[in-house]
């Protein structure tokens, strides 16, 4: 089954959270098994409604998930174990 738009983000979050809130590029475009420019239009998405924030680095950048994005993966999940309830 392909993924949503809404899955996609969530996988995202979810990359960034069980790496510890901070995440390299390199490494959520592994663990969000998307195109480097799916990922760039989904992380320029992900930073502009604040569920992300790009951190400077010494060498390169980092992603660190925010407040606002903690708060949607929750409520994400909430949603889905709604619809798996109803068998959708």
């Amino acid at each position: 089954m392909r993924r949503t738009r809404i899955d996609i983000i969530n996988d995202m979050l979810l990359a960034i959270v069980n790496k510890g809130g901070t995440i390299k590029p390199t490494h959520l475009l592994y663990k969000s098994n998307l195109s480097h420019t799916l990922m760039k239009e989904y992380i320029r998405e992900l930073i502009s409604k604040k569920l992300i924030m790009e951190q400077p680095e010494k060498r390169g950048k980092s992603f660190r998930i925010t407040d606002k994005g903690r708060q949607f993966s929750r409520e994400y999940k909430k949603m889905k174990e709604f619809q798996e309830s109803f068998g959708l």
